[in-house]
């Protein structure tokens, strides 16, 4: 029930009813309005800051949710990283030493995927950290599956070439040499028959007469001959194929031509004392080529590990300890 309100009026000595005029009661109404407004405004903004309603709910699990899920494909990321990189050593020090072919350069390796400005789209998003962490291994882990899928390929390729491979690798004595005693020196550093200096022997000088034959240690095509009169004197050179070369020196004669193939046993010459040499004698040598900074490049190695053809065991042993000795060399 409305009360009404009243006042004393001084002039009439009574006391009369207060009339409210129509604009009081607009602006009264109004205030009220404006005060429920704000108030209303206060509880709306409260609610959307503190209270959450059931879509903002769903969605903030939907979050945690992805959030999780991230988190588990990053771990996974992980573990697959791992199984490459085992992938990549058995593949290095395993099946390519199986077949003598050298490791994947790690530049390879690790050849890029694309700059940062890939990532970008990605780093704005809520959890774009995680995010492009994500991306980025996913990317890295594809990169590796390819290399890794290329380096299959050539290991493939060198096992359907298997025979053709066991035929062309040195892998015998290049003079006849069974009880071990034309072992004269070896791979190493040796005193210079010449100028009496330690200097690197690049191959093994085996001891014979004159005119022994030389054989071809495996199948392969005559790639270079030389007759000169001093260094290798005559001589000839071998490519085998799968990155390994010969190379037989100081010959005084040569009985094949460049071009020619020849199989593992095939005189390709005689030993002689041509070029700089101080007695008859076959100078050795096994090569193998490598890819350096994208080019071709020989490098020399030691012999002695490539005659397991024609030796037992315990010959290959006494083999190796003969080449050992530092004594002094024919060339």
């Amino acid at each position: 029930m409305r009360k009404d309100k009243y006042y004393y009026n001084t002039h009439t000595l009574r006391y009369e009813k207060i009339e409210k005029s129509w604009q009081s009661k607009l602006l009264q109404i109004f205030g009220f309005l404006c005060a429920a407004l704000v108030f209303a405004f206060i509880i709306v903004v409260f609610s959307f800051k503190y209270i959450e309603s059931p879509t903002e709910k769903r969605q903030k699990r939907e979050i945690n949710n992805m959030v999780l899920e991230l988190e588990r494909m990053n771990k996974q990321n992980e573990r697959n990283e791992l199984i490459l990189t085992e992938l990549q050593d058995r593949d290095d020090n395993i099946y390519r030493v199986i077949f003598e072919a050298e490791p994947l350069p790690s530049n390879v390796r690790r050849v890029g995927v694309g700059g940062s400005d890939k990532y970008k789209s990605l780093a704005s998003l809520g959890n774009g950290d995680l995010m492009v962490s994500i991306q980025k291994q996913l990317d890295e882990i594809q990169r590796k599956i390819y290399v890794q899928s290329k380096s299959y390929d050539n290991i493939i390729e060198l096992l359907e070439n298997k025979e053709e491979y066991n035929a062309s690798r040195p892998a015998i004595q290049p003079i006849s040499n069974k009880e071990l005693s034309r072992v004269a020196s070896g791979y190493g550093m040796r005193i210079h028959p010449i100028y009496k200096t330690r200097k690197m022997h690049w191959g093994m000088d085996f001891t014979a007469p004159t005119g022994t034959e030389v054989y071809a240690t495996g199948k392969g095509k005559i790639e270079r001959i030389q007759k000169g009169q001093k260094g290798y004197g005559y001589n000839v050179k071998i490519d085998h194929g799968f990155g390994m070369k010969t190379l037989y020196a100081h010959l005084s004669e040569i009985i094949v031509e460049k071009g020619q193939v020849v199989n593992r046993g095939d005189v390709i010459g005689l030993v002689g004392n041509t070029g700089t040499s101080t007695a008859p004698h076959l100078h050795y040598e096994v090569i193998k080529t490598e890819m350096v900074k994208g080019k071709l490049v020989e490098k020399k190695v030691n012999p002695v590990y490539y005659y397991y053809n024609d030796l037992s065991p315990e010959e290959y042993e006494r083999m190796i300890e003969i080449s050992a000795r530092a004594n002094q060399s024919f060339d």
